[in-house]
């Protein structure tokens, strides 16, 4: 069978499935009456057409990087690791205690301890359902699953019985305090100049794009991420290559598990300044599609988590200055999902035909 070129594979086919998506959106739009194109006008307006906009754009994408890179890190082992939304919420509790525990004298190393503390709690949370794959042979989707609901409780049940101070009525922790608020864009030098107040994007970004280098790194530059990528190409290889199994498995969905997890780092600590219910936001279950789309290498995953934070923040601005209910933006995410997912193959064997009737026109 014919392949693809390296760079069309890599940008062609999840620019094609884009494409395809947004024309499928465009006609569910026209199908409830509404104009595509004030609705891609008032999303592109409303996500990067001011700082504002930018700021909650990179808000969302600086979660989805995290959770993208989870699912990565794990697809290289030949691991589908879909509880990233129950190792974010368990991320969180980690963040929470970490922060009521000690009156940290300032932010910086709060964060660091925050840090520790989201990835520790997201790996354990990862930890179980890696050894029955690794030991009983559970399927690491199905464990992975049941966890996002079992943490989804555990949750519940430590907001409302353990946590929440006496006499609040919402169900959340208390505030963390003034000396460990994060700095957002607006108060970091030189992005002040650009970015204005009030909007939650904040330092944690730029600890998701020193994630991301981090797991090129191990990835393709370290024996671990070799025998990680072995793994996930060949089982039966690895093993005559004396790869151990077990290791790789646990070790994989730790690292996966522990950048779910850091993902809270951002909204819990940086946003919302405590823990509350849904503290993941969904975004355990985007980084799927942020992976996917991004051909699960790490500069991919970056472009994605753009892509979705567009379409996070460009759908709230819909339902605030349009006719067109916000949850357009999860049928659109659905759509994305679909045809670099599910429809990938179909698109690329589209590309493929192209490619091989050109060369054969070539020749003639």
């Amino acid at each position: 069978m014919d392949r693809l070129p390296r760079w069309a594979d890599v940008a062609l086919v999840p620019l094609v499935s884009l494409a395809l998506a947004a024309i499928i959106s465009a006609l569910v739009i026209l199908s409830i009456g509404e104009n595509p194109g004030e609705a891609l006008s008032v999303m592109v307006d409303g996500a990067l057409g001011s700082p504002y906009g930018w700021g909650y754009t990179l808000y969302y994408t600086t979660s989805f990087i995290f959770t993208g890179l989870a699912v990565t890190i794990a697809f290289h082992a030949g691991l589908f690791n879909i509880g990233g939304e129950g190792q974010s919420q368990l991320g969180g509790l980690g963040v929470a205690l970490v922060l009521l525990s000690v009156p940290w004298p300032h932010w910086s190393v709060a964060l660091l301890a925050a840090s520790l503390g989201a990835a520790a709690f997201g790996a354990a949370w990862a930890a179980i359902p890696a050894w029955l794959q690794a030991r009983r042979g559970s399927h690491i989707v199905i464990t992975t699953i049941m966890f996002n609901y079992i943490a989804a409780s555990l949750l519940v049940y430590m907001l409302v019985d353990v946590l929440r101070p006496a006499g609040q009525m919402d169900s959340a922790t208390a505030r963390f305090g003034e000396a460990v608020r994060l700095p957002t864009f607006d108060q970091i030098p030189g992005l002040n100049l650009i970015f204005d107040k009030g909007m939650p994007a904040n330092i944690t970004f730029f600890i998701a794009l020193a994630a991301a280098w981090g797991v090129w790194a191990l990835l393709w530059r370290t024996r671990l991420g070799y025998e990680i990528r072995t793994f996930g190409k060949s089982e039966a290889a690895a093993r005559y290559a004396g790869i151990n199994p077990t290791r790789i498995i646990m070790i994989a969905m730790l690292l996966s598990g522990a950048l779910a997890g850091l993902m809270s780092v951002n909204n819990v600590m940086g946003e919302a300044e405590r823990l509350v219910m849904n503290s993941a936001e969904g975004a355990g279950f985007i980084g799927i599609a942020v992976a996917l789309m991004g051909r699960n290498h790490p500069i991919g995953v970056v472009l994605a988590a753009i892509l979705f934070g567009f379409l996070y923040q460009g759908g709230a601005e819909l339902g605030l200055w349009t006719k067109i209910p916000i949850e357009l933006r999860i049928v659109v995410q659905g759509l994305v999902i679909l045809f670099t997912g599910a429809l990938n193959y179909m698109v690329e064997m589209l590309l493929v035909r192209i490619f091989a009737l050109f060369r054969t026109k070539g020749a003639a």
